[in-house]
């Protein structure tokens, strides 16, 4: 047990860290590795790969998702900052390089090719987005001669666009959305929220009319007959899967729907737990995403630091949009979209960037002493109200 008289790093990182949000982490990726026993080894024998052969890599992934964590939330301040504008700018970057140079997986170009190794860089670029754009606009409100409104405005078309060409509607939605709330907390007028919804709808109504792949997916989803049991394939077995399991499911590895859903591992691992665990256990799963996300607003309403407040918001509303956007895909509530169910989800890019997102939470909500802020806040800054972002 560690004591508090003890005055090391580790020590001082453990009373000033927030456990609580700690073990729900924890208890996600341990869930995800129970239900990947389920929703892994149909894929993987269907695809001709050793039965456990996710698991595994699940398993292996977890040791770097853990240490990236842990390491992240030692960082200052400052630390955060600099590492979110590093990974934010690469990974724009290597965006724009996979729209040229990526290989073509279901019609667009998302991957970015190391050797053997590939690398999903608009994961990477949605947590340091939110820290970059919450530093834009806490600088805006702080200093009156850093134009951070501005920027906090002109970092969305230039991370949006990147993902556009790719194509990757679901990545631009979540995070045009998650930049939506965090204007919302820092103090926007409700009729620049209102016009911001109207823009919104226009995207959408765009999207729809010049994608294909979007149109094809509405298209599915909304022509479910009079029956409602139209949709696509993966709708159909999805919906089924929820009706096969009911409220205390089949058992564990006797699902047949995960035989016929060829994401059963990662977009729609969720409709496998239902199948085979039971609406019961998808609740507490929901349950147990609530608690995180609670949580976060929760040490987010606490701290006096504008900054950390609105990266908290952010990076909280982002896990949590991510989390329902999966969800609401698998219980027919929402479109396709291709987005993983965090930590239970199969997937090394996803994996490592949630464990950058909620390694950015960890250092934010740990417990600092105010003279702490004050000294890693720039030189000439002043404390002043969040509205004045947008002023």
């Amino acid at each position: 047990m560690m004591s508090r008289a003890e005055r090391t790093p580790l020590t001082d990182w453990w009373w000033t860290v927030d456990r609580g949000l700690l073990a729900a982490l924890v208890a996600l990726m341990v869930a995800g590795l129970v239900f990947l026993m389920g929703g892994g080894p149909p894929v993987a024998e269907r695809i001709g790969l050793p039965t456990f052969y996710f698991l595994n890599r699940q398993a292996m992934y977890l040791a770097p998702t853990v240490l990236i964590i842990c390491a992240v939330s030692f960082l200052s301040l400052r630390g955060i900052r600099r590492l979110a504008l590093f990974t934010w700018i690469s990974g724009v970057v290597l965006c724009l390089l996979a729209t040229k140079f990526g290989p073509e997986i279901k019609g667009a170009h998302r991957w970015i090719q190391f050797g053997a190794f590939g690398l999903q860089p608009s994961e990477f670029v949605k947590p340091a987005f939110v820290v970059v754009a919450a530093w834009a606009f806490s600088e805006g409100a702080q200093r009156r001669d850093m134009p951070g409104g501005i920027l906090g405005l002109a970092i969305l078309p230039v991370t949006i666009v990147p993902l556009l060409l790719q194509p990757d509607f679901g990545q631009t939605m979540l995070i045009t959305m998650t930049w939506s709330a965090l204007l919302f907390v820092a103090g926007l007028h409700l009729i620049w929220v209102g016009a911001l919804g109207v823009f919104g709808l226009a995207g959408v109504f765009a999207a729809y009319t010049f994608f294909h792949h979007v149109r094809e997916r509405f298209n599915k989803f909304l022509d479910r007959g009079d029956d409602g049991a139209g949709g696509g394939f993966q709708e159909f077995w999805s919906r089924e899967s929820f009706r096969s399991g009911s409220w205390f499911g089949t058992g564990p590895g006797e699902g047949v729907a995960k035989r016929h859903l060829p994401d059963a591992h990662t977009d729609f691992l969720f409709s496998v737990i239902g199948e085979e665990f039971g609406v019961i256990v998808c609740l507490c799963l929901v349950a147990l995403f609530a608690y995180i996300v609670l949580r976060g607003l929760k040490l987010a309403r606490r701290t006096d630091d504008t900054f950390s407040r609105l990266a908290i918001t952010g990076l909280t509303t982002l896990f949590g949009l991510q989390a329902c956007i999966n969800m609401a895909v698998n219980t027919q509530l929402m479109p396709a979209k291709g987005m993983t169910l965090p930590f239970v989800s199969f997937g090394g890019s996803s994996m490592f960037s949630l464990a950058l997102g909620t390694g950015f939470l960890v250092a934010l909500t740990r417990k600092r002493p105010r003279t702490v802020l004050l000294s890693q806040k720039p030189p000439g800054t002043a404390p002043s109200a969040v509205a004045g972002v947008m002023q």
